[in-house]
């Protein structure tokens, strides 16, 4: 292998990943771990919320007919005759000329149409003066108000905290949901030191595994457990055929002696694309070992981000269930100065954001991950394209 017959067109290679990306299996998760999961049912209320008529303010629960013509200046007099406080009803059923005291959320007493709120009102001793009328149900509310029972309440998509909070009030204690997929990082390089490790010598620590463990992460992956892996083919192999749904080989995925992830995959499986026409990630491929997905992601760090946000992330975001484009924000902005690019290729360039402006960083420099650090977010140039020149509006990416 002494170098890429061709390099497939980056559109190509998303085409691929969406064609086998099939969302996987569902599975059973109790509620307080169902924020960022993706619903795989549609969910119908079983019950009305709230269930019961309840008051909205803090004040005496009366007959709304009782109320009429009061004002500050014709006080109308009730007699008070119990309470009701949440999770406390009254039994009391109110009669006409009374009120009874009820606090917010409290079920509003039979024989009661109307709230009048505290502020509205004058006790003195067991007797409360309305100083403003209510209508029938002000401040009232109704069974069925918030969530009818029967009717549809959440339907498959990613679950926010809310969505949680309406599950639990009609009742959930759980939900169905896509299962996540499974991902086995495989690191390669008998030159990488673990991270944590302090660099010595002619070694490197690994960089890689850290920040493509918290892109899995981010695109809602579940990490096997994880080991760099010696420059062994047997080893590498091993690795590749852990249980899992996508597999990323970090490393050893070009052309050299020592490259042997290409040659694995594609003995033992299927190396579909491998050479992608952009810049950085270059290197890049991917194919199928079995039922995984495999993706070559280059060693040097800004190419194996790139690779992973272009390709990998994609796949594992589809299987999942979520969104397959970019969770990044995008934004519209004026180039400082010239960005350069060359036709043939799609260029992914990173950028600064300077006095509300794009200010170009790199486009090459692949080994250096601190471009990435410095960056605010990317521009992508497509193969079609020189570049842009100065005071063209382009769109970033911003990896905040």
């Amino acid at each position: 292998m002494r170098g890429f017959a061709s390099r497939t067109p980056v559109e190509t290679a998303l085409q691929w990943i969406d064609a086998h990306t099939a969302v996987g299996g569902h599975e059973r998760v109790e509620i307080a771990c169902l924020a960022g999961r993706v619903l795989a049912e549609t969910v119908v209320s079983p019950v009305d919320v709230p269930a019961f008529a309840r008051a909205m303010m803090d004040g005496y629960a009366v007959r709304a007919a009782d109320t009429a013509g009061a004002s500050p200046y014709n006080r109308l007099p009730l007699n008070v005759v119990d309470t009701s406080l949440p999770g406390q009803p009254t039994r009391t059923q109110l009669q006409p000329g009374q009120a009874i005291t009820i606090m917010t959320g409290a079920a509003l007493p039979k024989g009661a149409d109307a709230v009048l709120p505290a502020e509205q009102t004058q006790r003195e001793g067991r007797r409360v003066f309305s100083l403003g009328e209510v209508s029938p149900y002000k401040h009232v509310g109704l069974p069925g108000e918030d969530i009818p029972q029967g009717s549809t309440v959440l339907s498959p998509r990613k679950l926010r905290p809310q969505d949680v909070g309406v599950l639990a009030s009609i009742g959930r204690d759980a939900a169905r949901v896509i299962r996540r997929p499974r991902v086995r990082i495989v690191v390669t390089g008998n030159e990488l030191l673990p991270a944590g490790s302090r660099p010595q010598g002619c070694q490197i620590v690994d960089s890689n595994s850290p920040m493509l463990a918290a892109l899995v992460n981010r695109d809602g992956g579940v990490l096997n457990p994880f080991e760099i892996v010696p420059d062994d083919p047997d080893a590498i192999l091993a690795a590749m055929q852990d249980a899992a749904d996508v597999v990323l080989v970090s490393g050893g995925s070009s052309v050299g002696q020592e490259d042997h992830a290409p040659r694995l995959l594609a003995q033992q499986g299927e190396l579909a694309i491998h050479g992608i026409a952009m810049r950085p990630s270059s290197p890049a491929g991917m194919g199928r070992l079995g039922d995984r997905l495999v993706f070559l992601l280059p060693g040097n760090p800004v190419s194996c981000l790139c690779a992973y946000d272009f390709f990998a992330g994609r796949a594992i975001r589809a299987l999942g269930g979520l969104r397959r484009t970019w969770p990044y924000r995008s934004t519209q902005k004026t180039l400082r100065r010239k960005l350069v690019s060359a036709i043939g290729r799609l260029d992914y360039a990173r950028v600064a954001l300077v006095e509300e402006q794009v200010e170009p960083l790199a486009i090459s420099g692949a080994a250096v991950l601190s471009s990435t650090t410095r960056a605010d977010g990317f521009v992508v140039v497509p193969e079609n394209s020189e570049g842009f020149p100065p005071g063209t509006e382009v769109e970033v990416w911003l990896y905040d």
